[in-house]
């Protein structure tokens, strides 16, 4: 049987065995997209990451409320407390209402995530529909004493919450040195000087007169900072605390380090049981930056309309190179990593082609229930996903054995092996067959070729029949014959 799921708790520094608060009921956070702009590469890896265990959770029967949010609202240029709310910044450069920027990048999120076959969250709620969940939230803090007002806005006291819960325990940071770092000489931040403690932060900030988002509140018109948003939204939707909260390793601190400050001063208790961290994408070793110019949109990957790229690559393609590393580890981006996933993903879809076309013996020369094991075990140990890929190529050459008549296999094992591969390839792992243009073409030109060949075989023109596959497989191209007919594959 296959051994229980583990995963990596960035809380504790370890692998831990997963086990839910209230089983088979599991509730899974993930800190979506600030959508002021259209979804670039790294948007991809952690909404692929939930996805895998949003899949298994479920292929595990777990019954699963997955929320992952929309920011709308409150989250700044420069990611702290200064500075314009990205959206409204990205609608007074448009000339639209800041909704209008909502929408339209919300559209490009979900459509760049369809494509590459991630299934939507349970919920997913917006930081602007919940502002009465954010400023009771504020509220209760304050009174718990670990918040204060300045001029219309609220700050986080990290000093005062310090003294009795230790902040910077999730990032591995100290207390001691932020305070160290905040006092070399810097130049203040806009609303610093409002700060008990420059690392204190933002629960609702006063708005501008020019600051287009705002909205009615205890202290006077204005917007909830960044890190309340998910802190309210993740306890209204999966209560005060749940089993599993995750988010790529930008948000660990301030963003995540805050949520479990606000929690707990508000709760009384850590939000998520289970904290997980998927590693950031670079381009060429590089980190994807703005300055660097090798920022990468998902729909210019699919598009090749792009100066770093050679071609276009299609949306599965995307998701076979993402799925060839761990989620903990970076991902390094490169043409030669990208074609290298094509043909193993073209690979790896020919090997479940094949499999249906096999033919049982009485007896079998692997161990197909060791394998199916295999892959479990991989899988539960934290979603290792390059070695499930593997392994399920391991299983691609015994099928190519069989095909070739090298090997055997028995019809109970045969059973075993097909129904492995769906539920891996496309069930948990998520691919989906796909055509590109290319690929049309080709499939086009075969079908015409096959029709000519078997159009030669039923005159018993052999010789012409022969030259055909022969001529085809010096090309690449495996002809296969069998009782419903003839195919081919690319090998």
């Amino acid at each position: 049987m296959p051994s229980s799921l583990h995963l990596y708790n960035t809380l504790t520094h370890r692998s831990e065995q997963f086990e839910p608060l209230s089983p088979p009921f599991v509730g899974m956070y993930l800190c979506g997209p600030t959508v002021y702009g259209d979804p670039h590469l790294g948007h991809s890896r952690g909404a692929l990451t939930m996805d895998i265990l949003y899949r298994y959770l479920k292929h595990l029967n777990f019954k699963v409320r997955y929320v992952r949010n929309i920011t709308d609202v409150g989250h700044l240029m420069n990611d702290a407390d200064d500075g314009e709310d990205k959206i409204g910044k990205k609608a007074k450069l448009d000339n639209v209402e800041p909704m209008e920027v909502v929408q339209r990048y919300t559209n490009s999120y979900h459509n760049a995530l369809k494509s590459i076959n991630i299934i939507p969250p349970s919920i997913e709620p917006r930081a602007s529909g919940h502002i009465i969940e954010q400023i009771e939230m504020i509220q209760e803090i304050m009174k718990n004493g670990f918040a204060y007002e300045k001029n219309g806005s609220v700050y986080f006291d990290v000093i005062k919450y310090s003294e009795t819960h230790d902040y910077g325990n999730l990032s591995g940071r100290k207390i001691e040195d932020l305070i160290a770092g905040a006092g070399e000489n810097r130049r203040p931040l806009e609303g610093q000087s409002e700060k008990k403690n420059s690392n204190d932060f933002a629960l609702w900030k006063k708005a501008s007169p020019e600051h287009i988002m705002k909205w009615n509140s205890p202290w006077g018109r204005g917007f909830p900072g960044w890190h309340i948003e998910c802190s309210a939204m993740s306890e209204k939707y999966l209560g005060k605390e749940f089993d599993i909260h995750a988010g790529g390793m930008d948000l660990l601190f301030p963003h995540h380090e805050s949520e479990i400050a606000q929690s707990k001063a508000c709760n009384h208790n850590n939000p998520a049981k289970y904290w997980l961290h998927n590693n950031m994408i670079t381009v060429n070793g590089q980190k994807m930056a703005k300055s660097l110019d090798n920022g990468i949109l998902i729909k210019e990957l699919f598009s090749g309309n792009h100066r770093l790229l050679d071609q276009a690559y299609s949306p599965m393609t995307l998701r076979f190179f993402l799925l060839q590393a761990h989620y903990r580890s970076t991902l390094d981006f490169s043409n030669e990593a990208l074609k290298a996933a094509e043909k193993g993903f073209q690979r790896l879809m020919n090997g479940v082609k094949s499999v249906e076309g096999l033919k049982p013996s009485l007896e079998s020369d692997y161990d197909i229930a060791e394998w199916k094991d295999k892959l479990y075990g991989q899988l539960n140990d934290d979603l290792s996903t390059p070695q499930v890929i593997a392994t399920l190529f391991g299983a691609v050459k015994w099928v190519n054995e069989i095909a070739a008549g090298r090997s055997k296999i028995a019809k109970e094992d045969l059973k075993i092996l097909k129904t492995t591969f769906k539920i891996f390839v496309f069930e948990i792992l998520g691919f989906v067959h796909e055509k590109s243009s290319k690929n049309q073409t080709l499939d086009g030109v075969m079908d015409l070729v096959l029709e000519i060949r078997n159009t030669a075989k039923s005159n018993k023109d052999w010789e012409t029949a022969d030259k055909i596959r022969n001529q085809l497989n010096e090309l690449g191209i495996e002809i296969m014959d069998g009782k419903d007919g003839s195919s081919f594959k690319i090998n």
